[in-house]
């Protein structure tokens, strides 16, 4: 009886397989970027992940891929971990409005996820392009810390449309400007001290905002327009998903959450993501920025328990193989830490953390042990598939990094394709890379 064929170790099938990049300078020649071609194919929605927000080569090697989909493959949106009630300002400053300089206010008391060079670049481009590129967010309001970017428009909503609404709409603006902040890590300690009835109180004029503006659709369209009636639900859908995070958020620092509770925030940024790409014109194709563990298709656990089903997850089962995740990961230098801290802006500081040697069975040990550069490699041709003559690896890895630690998964099935640098560097972010020292 013959034997059965032997099959590679996924170092040996990343080695054999992957494709090696030219260049990190975002305006550096793209052709090095054409094996990318293939990952995408035909797809509607290419995500491009980052294993740690604040890294400026991953932050380079985004902008450089953006370039690469809008200037060759026809991309036309760019969407952002960045707040879908938000995202609309920046995109009229994307479209040419405003000065150059106006983009810093923009972005004032935002975190600083890596929006301003992909901005700056699409407003470039849109001086002379025949298609120009539009920005969209797709997050909770400020990343869940604070509602009132959310609310505060949709109050101005009501004022022209339902008036009688609006004392509605502005207890629950006082709630939510009692514990506000600049992200979740400052709101959600801050929600948790409110008394119970301010914090029900708050969500049940939410569901009863909601509510009332679902079921009066008709006469609110009728007073105004679809495009503004559409947009104000969905601020107002934001603000519910962003104050049910805050009690998953809670029962899960207490021990006693339910399993996957903090799924909103990531349900709302998929179906921000379907609501852009609905209104566009047929055929637009969306590059999707976020973090690895937002784009990946496989749920989250940590430690054998299922914390939530992410963004990538929700777009995976809604749109099939149109959608594409594409992780980017880094074997060594420094990754940035956040350690929770709720003196400063965004209840975080950063700390620039040495990495440790990739641990075994992670996707950075296979690119660490097969001795790879800055490369690309397509994850789909290693999946084991019956009948096919190449069938790759006997097993894939079961661990990426997120920050200094490991997010167990899956990681043919969490991932199409994978990016590799094999350093890292924590971009400097002013007052909130306020350690003093790296560790390491």
């Amino acid at each position: 009886m013959p034997s059965a064929p032997h099959r590679d170790t996924f170092t040996d099938w990343l080695r054999a397989h992957a494709a090696p990049l030219d260049h990190l300078d975002p305006e550096a020649p793209l052709d090095d970027l054409e094996p990318l071609r293939a990952v995408i194919g035909d797809a509607r929605v290419v995500a491009l992940g980052e294993s740690s927000h604040f890294i400026e080569e991953f932050a380079a090697l985004r902008e450089r891929i953006l370039r690469f989909l809008a200037e060759r493959c026809g991309f036309t949106v760019l969407a952002f971990e960045f707040g879908f009630s938000e995202g609309f300002a920046l995109d009229t400053w994307a479209q040419g409005e405003g000065t150059d300089d106006d983009l810093t206010a923009h972005l004032a008391g935002t975190i600083p996820v890596g929006a301003d060079g992909p901005l700056r670049w699409i407003r470039r481009h849109n001086r002379t392009a025949p298609a120009p590129v539009r920005f969209a967010g797709v997050d909770i309001p400020a990343a869940g810390g604070s509602l009132l970017p959310a609310l505060t428009p949709v109050a101005d909503y009501l004022r022209r449309i339902d008036p009688e609404t609006l004392p509605l709409l502005q207890e629950a603006m006082r709630i939510a400007a009692s514990f506000a902040g600049g992200s979740a890590a400052v709101a959600a300690p801050a929600w948790a001290r409110l008394a119970t009835a301010e914090q029900d109180a708050l969500s049940a004029t939410l569901t009863r905002l909601l509510i009332r503006f679902r079921s009066l659709e008709p006469l609110y369209v009728s007073r105004g327009d679809q495009r503004d009636y559409d947009i104000a639900v969905r601020r107002l859908e934001g603000a519910c998903h962003a104050d049910h995070s805050f009690r998953a958020m809670a029962g899960l620092f207490a021990g006693n959450g339910l399993t996957a509770d903090t799924s909103a925030r990531d349900a709302y940024m998929a179906g921000s993501l379907l609501w852009h790409l609905e209104r566009h014109e047929p055929g637009t194709r969306v590059v999707l920025a976020a973090h690895n563990a937002h784009i990946q298709r496989t749920p989250v656990s940590f430690d054998g328990w299922l914390t939530g089903l992410p963004m990538g997850h929700h777009l995976h089962h809604a749109l099939g193989d149109d959608y594409v995740a594409v992780g980017m990961v880094s074997t060594t230098g420094h990754t940035a830490d956040m350690p929770r801290d709720e003196n400063t802006p965004f209840g975080f500081t950063i700390d620039a953390t040495a990495l440790e040697p990739a641990e075994p069975g992670s996707v950075e040990a296979a690119f660490a042990d097969a001795g790879l550069g800055l490369s690309v490699a397509d994850l789909r041709r290693a999946r084991p598939q019956a009948g096919r003559e190449d069938s790759g690896p006997a097993s894939g890895p079961d661990r990426i990094r997120i920050q200094s630690a490991y997010l167990h998964t899956p990681v043919l099935e969490a991932f199409d394709a994978v990016l590799h640098t094999p350093t890292s560097t924590v971009a400097d972010t002013g007052s909130l890379l306020c350690q003093s020292g790296s560790r390491g």
